[in-house]
């Protein structure tokens, strides 16, 4: 289901994760790297911490803007359960990119529901190309655990080989001046991982 070498990214998370934030910079920065990129958001109840996923699709002509199931040449979770809910969407020799963070829904958050365990376990016995990234915690070092998405956009541009200068330009572009700082060692310390 590719076409023209078409490369599919799907990031998820949850609401308040800057997983949208992420995306735009990533797709600005395929633009001008000479790509044709489609994106599309799909907000289930982000204000209230529900799921986001954004799908991106790049390369020579792109037709939709929709991943499809199954598809996915990389999966982005901002938050380990999300990884397990969308794990469906990645191709069989896809890699996962996953934030080793837990957000607690409503019904964990009440006793109504547990929080599933083992999840990264489970995860690497489904997929060999897999990179747990402790971007909350390097956020949180840098000064602003917020900082995470762009902690996990390093980490992504490095799994996709598309590392170079234009990645910081585009950020200046995007972030406020007052978090610049933040957000290029947070992109910085993403490429690191």
């Amino acid at each position: 289901m590719r076409d023209n070498g078409t490369k599919n990214i799907l990031l998820v998370g949850v609401g308040g994760q800057g997983t949208i934030l992420a995306s735009k910079i990533l797709s600005e920065g395929l633009l001008r790297r000479g790509y044709d990129v489609k994106m599309s958001e799909i907000h289930g109840m982000s204000q209230r911490g529900g799921s986001v996923s954004t799908h991106v699709r790049y390369g020579e002509k792109v037709a939709s803007p929709v991943v499809p199931e199954g598809c996915a040449d990389v999966l982005v979770a901002f938050e380990k359960a999300e990884a397990a809910r969308w794990l469906h969407y990645l191709k069989k020799d896809g890699a996962l990119v996953v934030n080793d963070f837990e957000i607690y829904s409503l019904p964990v958050l009440t006793g109504a529901a547990e929080y599933p365990e083992g999840i990264i376990e489970r995860l690497k016995e489904k997929v060999q190309k897999i990179k747990c990234v402790d971007a909350a915690r390097l956020a949180e070092e840098l000064g602003n655990i917020r900082a995470q998405n762009v902690v996990l956009l390093g980490a992504l541009v490095k799994a996709l080989g598309l590392e170079g200068p234009d990645w910081k330009s585009v950020i200046k572009e995007t972030v406020p001046a007052k978090l610049l700082d933040l957000n290029l060692k947070a992109f910085d310390a993403g490429l690191s991982q």
